[in-house]
């Protein structure tokens, strides 16, 4: 998400933003939700990669599985996409991952193994 101003202290632990009228979502977040703006440093370049083409449609390519965890009683798997950096990982439910079940398989795979090493 791009940088926002901090309108206003709701509370320790809220705070309002200042977002454009095309974003909506709730004005007041959580201080969990929020980091501190890096400015990007003077002369570097930010090239994102280009998005992959599958089954007609755009999408960012999944370069590793690194966690999996269990929220509400749906499987989340942390991403790092292809040409990213780890502060643009995300926590993914299996459904979007559709198109990178060889990944999602690769690293249950390992997980168990970790796993059974640990008993």
């Amino acid at each position: 998400m791009d940088p926002y101003k901090v309108k206003g202290i709701i509370s320790s632990n809220a705070i309002e933003l200042e977002l454009p009228k095309s974003i909506k979502i709730h004005l007041v977040v959580n201080i969990s939700r929020v980091q501190l703006y890096k400015l990007q440093v003077e002369g570097q370049k930010k090239t994102l990669p280009k998005l992959v083409i599958i089954k007609g449609e755009e999408e960012f390519e999944v370069e590793k599985i690194l966690n999996k965890r269990m929220v509400r009683g749906k499987e989340k798997f942390l991403v790092r996409w292809k040409g990213y950096t780890a502060e643009e990982d995300i926590w993914e439910n299996r459904e979007n991952l559709e198109n990178a079940k060889e990944l999602v398989e690769e690293f249950e795979r390992e997980y168990r193994e970790e796993v059974k090493e640990l008993r």
